[in-house]
């Protein structure tokens, strides 16, 4: 009878609102009853593509379903109890979303674990979600479990999906010898634990960064999973692949919602086809396999836009004096019969270095992007759709696409959810909240925090402040908890000003404003660097160029006290301080930090040592 529950083996009632169309003719099913109508549906295609010895291999529908029971059934063999983890710790792969899918029609709840944690971190989401069998990919994933499994009661078994273990331990598997296990398991007792499962019942966690605190298990249930699959495809205009089948490449970290609802759940239900990056995808190797595969759409976050925005300004800067000419005015043509010309000559050549010559849908996701990046890829001819939602939201909430565009928006609310605005201010700015199918079950075992994102009603809070126009499509203008209180109880949004800041100055990769409970405000700023050196990137170093600086690394600017760049970042900074609305909105102190911001150096994630070196500059 409840919405939510923190328990993993509890239930909820579905929101299923009989004035809603795309509610009530969406029948509830199991993330194994979607799988089979699509291997029905699909079974002439190809579903998976891998490298092996430099070939791309491919998977059909029927055989991806075939292995998928395989893993269920070796589960089974090994004693994975009902509700009980799936831990999965690795990159991209078949056996990644052979062992998810399989772990969930055995009974279990997948429980992706980002591959950069550390071993407390892993060992956190493992007893949190009672974890039976985690698959690791290789060895380096595989220490930081043998470092923790001392405290897993509830492990059974460790299985490494890539390569063969180096050392021969108790309730160690490969994955062959994994497979090998559920051979004697017959097809009525895998079939019986599927046929037990209920769309209401939890299927998947998702765990939050925890950037707040600890990291919180996100339930999602079958139908959220399931019904989100269908309709927020339907919302970014994806095609069903018995009419023209959609391709995409498979790069982004799993244990996040975007990249599985992408990957797995929405490929399936759409019978699309997917290729795997190689595990170096994000340091490099992304564009190489875009374009070997060229895929009909493409899902990024923005710091991988960014990149591949950086990557593109690069090369032109490169070209002769001519060519060089010939892309700026390509890129900043408006006229329509003038872009014709252009993106023939052009831009679709540009599009084709990328991988993108047959994407027709680029989507970015999972955290707001630049209108910068934006409106560089629209000199492209690139659209980019942007996402909203969250892991409590099953991904997606609100989709721009093909139908719903309008800059800068991020689209309108999915067909069968619903969206409000609490608390709404003067400008008609307040908290945007969501309801629908996609929404979560609870936090698994927080009960105070599940009673926090749910108001008495049931729709989720997502802390996000926003507007919605009278066409219907969200604008996010800031978060709840990044307000900065100032000493003198002024009210002020970071992140216009730090976009301010960031689109004066080109060399600028991060700023962060400081102010809670301060007289004034200050601004820690980190520079573009060529990841992960602290070499300035070509577009930074050309910034100092133009300014007559030699600097070409960070510590040139910071222990020479380059003069230059020093008066041009404070002059910046003067033009950001023109436009604000109020003194308390002005930045009074700015510092250049040594690095830029990432989980490895610790400003970024659970482990997030942010208020140590605020001390300390």
């Amino acid at each position: 009878e409840s919405l939510w529950t923190t328990k993993a083996s509890g239930s909820v009632r579905l929101r299923i609102n009989e004035a809603c169309r795309e509610e009530t003719t969406t029948e509830p099913l199991t993330v194994h009853q979607m799988f089979k109508t699509s291997v029905k549906r699909y079974g002439h295609l190809n579903a998976l593509a891998y490298k092996k010895n430099n070939q791309w291999e491919k998977i059909t529908f029927p055989e991806y379903y075939h292995c998928c029971r395989r893993a269920g059934k070796s589960f089974l063999k090994l004693e994975l109890k009902r509700f009980h983890g799936v831990g999965i710790l690795g990159s991209n792969s078949p056996e990644w979303f052979f062992s998810a899918i399989g772990g969930i029609m055995a009974g279990g709840i997948l429980t992706g674990i980002y591959s950069t944690n550390c071993p407390e971190a892993c060992h956190y989401v493992a007893s949190d979600s009672k974890a039976n069998i985690i698959m690791v990919e290789n060895q380096k994933q595989l220490e930081k479990i043998l470092q923790i499994r001392s405290r897993l009661p509830d492990l059974k078994a460790i299985v490494q999906y890539s390569g063969s273990p180096q050392q021969k331990l108790p309730n160690l598997y490969s994955w062959e010898e994994f497979l090998e296990l559920g051979v004697d398991v017959s097809d009525s007792e895998l079939d019986e634990m599927m046929d037990s499962q209920r769309a209401n019942q939890c299927c998947t966690l998702i765990y939050t960064s925890g950037t707040t605190g600890r990291p919180k298990g996100v339930m999602l249930s079958h139908d959220n999973i399931t019904w989100t699959a269908i309709h927020a495809s339907r919302a970014g205009d994806v095609s069903a692949g018995d009419v023209q089948q959609e391709t995409l490449v498979s790069y982004l970290p799993l244990s996040h919602i975007a990249a599985q609802m992408f990957d797995i759940w929405t490929a399936i239900q759409w019978g699309e086809m997917v290729y795997f990056a190689q595990p170096d995808a994000l340091k490099g190797s992304l564009v190489t396999t875009l374009t070997e595969v060229n895929p009909s759409n493409h899902m990024g976050v923005p710091r991988v836009w960014e990149k591949i925005m950086e990557k593109v300004k690069e090369e032109i800067s490169r070209c002769g004096y001519v060519k060089k000419k010939l892309v700026t005015w390509a890129m900043s043509v408006k006229k329509q019969f003038l872009f014709a010309l252009a993106d023939s000559l052009v831009l679709e050549k540009l599009r084709a270095q990328l991988g993108f010559s047959h994407c027709h849908k680029f989507f970015s996701g999972a955290a707001p992007i630049g209108m910068e990046t934006i409106e560089f890829f629209l000199g492209l001819n690139i659209c980019l759709y942007e996402v909203y939602g969250m892991s409590e939201s099953t991904g997606p909430h609100f989709v721009s696409g093909p139908r719903a565009y309008k800059l800068p928006s991020c689209g309108k609310v999915i067909p069968g959810c619903r969206a409000k605005l609490s608390n709404m201010d003067s400008s008609n700015v307040g908290e945007v909240c969501c309801w629908g199918r996609n929404i979560f079950m609870g936090f698994l075992n927080m009960e105070d925090k599940t009673l926090e994102a749910l108001d008495e009603e049931g729709w989720l809070r997502s802390g996000d402040l926003g507007r919605i126009d009278q066409d219907g499509f969200l604008y996010i203008t800031g978060r709840i908890k990044e307000l900065i209180i100032t000493a003198g109880g002024e009210n002020i949004p970071p992140v216009p000003i730090e976009e301010a800041v960031k689109k004066e100055l080109p060399l600028i990769s991060n700023a962060m404003l400081i102010g809670d409970k301060r007289k004034f405000l200050s601004l820690l700023l980190t520079l573009k660097t060529t990841e992960p050196t602290q070499e300035l990137s070509l577009e930074a170093v050309q910034f100092c160029q133009h300014l007559g600086s030699q600097s070409t690394k960070v510590s040139d600017i910071i222990e020479g006290q380059d003069q230059e760049v020093y008066l041009a970042i404070q002059q910046g900074i003067d033009r950001v301080n023109a436009q604000a609305t109020s003194n308390a909105q002005i930045i009074q102190k700015w510092t250049i930090l040594p690095w830029d911001f990432s989980i490895a150096g610790g400003e970024l994630g659970k482990n997030c040592t942010t208020l140590d070196w605020i001390t300390q500059y």
